[in-house]
C-alpha cells in the first residue's frame, strides 16, 4: 500500500445483506458505512447481497472468488470462522480482524437444549476450534462489551496470545482486543407511517404497546413475558404485546422452538389476537422506525444461562434509538446501562409476578414513562456508530499487525498453510529469540524453558 493510498478493507459476513437484515449483517453494513471515508471498502456476503451504496461495494462471493477479494485487501474483517473454512487466508499478507461480538458457541449450546437430535461432542469441538482460530490468527479483535472482553481474555490465554510479546507491546492489550459495541444509527428515527397502532387488527391507536423488537430465539424467554401480560390483561385490556418477528431474517435459519412455545402459550392462555400479537414477516431495516416509534416500551426477556451473561442484545440499541423505555431481564451486559441511567426496569429471570408489576408501574405512570423515554433518547448518543467504531477505524488506518505476528509460519509456507498450536509456538519462540537478541529485554528462566530456548542463557 502506497503512502497516499487508502487501505483496502474487506468486510465479510455469512448473513443476508438485504432490506431485511438481522444483527450481524446490520453490524457489517454499519461498519462499511463508517469505514468508507477512511478506506476502500468491499462488503461481502456469501449468502445474499441485495443492497447498494455509493461509497463502497456490496458483493456476493464465496470460495475462490472470495479469496481473490481477500488477496486484494490490506485488512479483512470477519464475523465467522472463515479462517477454518478457507485456511488459504492464513498464508496471505492481509491483516485479520476477528469480530467476536457474538460468542456463537453459547448460542449453539443453548439452542442444542431444544433439539430432538442434539449435536454431538465432535460437532461442538469443531465450533470451539473454529473460535480458537479466530482468536489465534487475528491481528486485532473486537467485541461488544467489557464483560465480553473478559471472556475473550481467557481465550487469548488459552491460544497463547497473552504472551511476553503482546504484553510488552501493550500491557492493556487494547492494541490486540478492544470494545466496539453495536451502535445506534447516527440519524434520528422518523415515523413515516403507523406500524402497529390502528394498523394491526386488535390494536387501537390508544392502546399501550410493549414491543419485542426482533426474532424469537432459543436463548430468549418470551413465555414468561406472555404470562405477565396475561396477569395484567383482565384489568388492563388496552395492554398489547407485539412481537416484531417470529424467526431470523435469514430464512435458512428457520423458526426456533422457543418461537413455537411462545405462540402455543399465547393460544393456550387465550391471549393470541387480543393481547398478544406476532408479526408474520421480518420488517425491513429501513422501515423498523415505524414500529419502534409506534410502541410505548421495549421489552426483552431471557433465562439465566451463559449466553445471557455474555450477550449484547442489538434490539436494545434500537430501543435507545427510538427513545423507548426498556424492561429487560437481569444478567446480561446491558443490565448496568439500564439501571445506572434509569432507563426502565430490570427483573429477575422467569419471575412472572415481578415482571407484571414492573410493566404496570412503568406503562401506566405517564410522567415516569415520559421521563424514562427522554433519558433513553439521551443515552443513545453514547452509542452512536461514529463513536462505537473508533478503535476499528484506528486499527485500519494504522494497518499494523499484531506484535506476535500470529500467521508468520503460514506465510512462510504459502503452498501449504499451517495451523495449530505447534506452528504458533514455533513462531512465538522465534519472535522471543529475536527480541532477546536485538534488545536488552531478558526472558525469565521458566519462559526460556517453555519456549525451548537454546541461546546464550542470558
Amino acid at each position: 500500500m502506497g503512502v497516499s493510498e487508502r487501505p483496502r478493507l474487506v468486510i465479510y459476513t455469512a448473513d443476508v445483506l438485504g432490506p431485511a437484515m438481522a444483527g450481524s449483517a446490520i453490524r457489517a453494513y454499519r461498519f462499511a458505512q463508517a469505514l468508507a471515508p477512511y478506506a476502500e471498502v468491499r462488503l461481502i456476503s456469501e449468502t445474499q447481497a441485495d443492497l447498494s451504496s455509493d461509497s463502497f461495494e456490496i458483493l456476493r462471493a464465496g470460495g475462490d472468488e472470495l479469496l481473490r477479494h481477500i488477496e486484494w485487501s490490506d485488512v479483512l474483517l470477519l464475523q465467522s470462522p472463515l479462517l477454518t473454512w478457507l485456511p488459504e487466508i492464513l498464508a496471505m499478507d492481509t491483516l485479520v480482524v476477528s469480530d467476536l461480538y457474538n460468542p456463537f458457541i453459547l448460542e449453539e449450546l443453548q439452542r442444542d437444549l431444544f433439539l430432538d437430535a442434539p449435536a454431538d461432542v465432535e460437532s461442538t469441538s469443531f465450533t470451539v476450534r473454529a473460535i480458537g482460530e479466530m482468536v489465534r490468527y487475528a491481528d486485532f479483535m473486537i467485541c461488544s462489551s467489557e464483560k465480553q472482553r473478559d471472556l475473550w481474555m481467557g481465550e487469548l490465554m488459552a491460544q497463547g496470545r497473552l504472551n511476553p510479546i503482546t504484553y510488552r507491546d501493550d500491557p492493556s492489550l487494547r492494541r490486540l482486543i478492544d470494545v466496539v459495541p453495536f451502535g445506534v444509527d447516527d440519524h434520528a428515527p422518523a415515523l413515516t407511517a403507523r406500524g402497529i397502532k390502528g394498523v394491526v387488527e386488535g390494536i387501537s391507536e390508544t392502546d399501550k404497546v410493549l414491543l419485542w423488537g426482533g426474532g424469537i430465539y432459543d436463548w430468549f424467554d418470551p413465555v414468561t413475558l406472555i404470562r405477565a401480560v396475561g396477569v395484567l390483561a383482565p384489568t388492563h385490556p388496552d395492554l398489547k404485546l407485539f412481537f416484531l418477528a417470529k424467526q431470523h431474517a435469514n430464512p435458512a435459519v428457520g423458526m426456533m422452538k422457543m418461537a413455537d412455545d411462545a405462540i402455543a402459550e399465547a393460544e393456550r392462555s387465550g391471549l393470541l389476537g387480543s393481547s398478544v400479537f406476532f408479526n408474520e414477516k421480518w420488517v425491513t431495516h429501513e422501515d423498523r422506525a415505524n414500529y419502534f416509534l409506534d410502541a410505548d416500551v421495549g421489552v426483552s426477556t431471557h433465562l439465566e444461562h451463559l449466553e445471557t451473561r455474555y450477550s449484547f442484545r442489538t434490539r436494545l440499541l434500537d430501543y435507545l434509538w427510538a427513545g423507548l423505555p426498556i424492561i429487560n431481564t437481569a444478567g446480561d451486559a446491558f443490565e448496568s446501562v439500564i439501571t445506572f441511567n434509569q432507563l426502565g426496569a430490570v427483573v429477575a429471570p422467569g419471575d412472572v409476578e415481578e415482571l407484571a408489576r414492573e410493566i404496570e408501574a412503568l406503562v401506566y405512570d405517564e410522567q415516569r414513562l415520559a421521563e424514562t423515554a427522554a433519558r433513553s433518547a439521551a443515552v443513545a448518543d453514547d452509542f452512536r456508530w461514529a463513536k462505537a467504531v473508533e478503535p476499528l477505524v484506528e486499527f485500519v488506518l494504522a494497518s499494523r499487525g499484531a506484535a506476535d505476528d500470529p500467521r508468520r509460519a503460514a506465510r512462510n509456507q504459502r503452498d501449504a498453510p499451517v495451523g495449530g498450536d505447534a506452528a504458533h509456538i514455533e513462531m512465538l519462540t522465534r519472535r522471543i529469540q529475536e527480541l532477546e537478541s536485538s534488545s536488552s529485554w531478558k526472558l525469565t528462566a521458566p519462559l526460556r524453558k517453555l519456549a525451548g530456548w537454546k541461546g546464550s542463557g542470558r
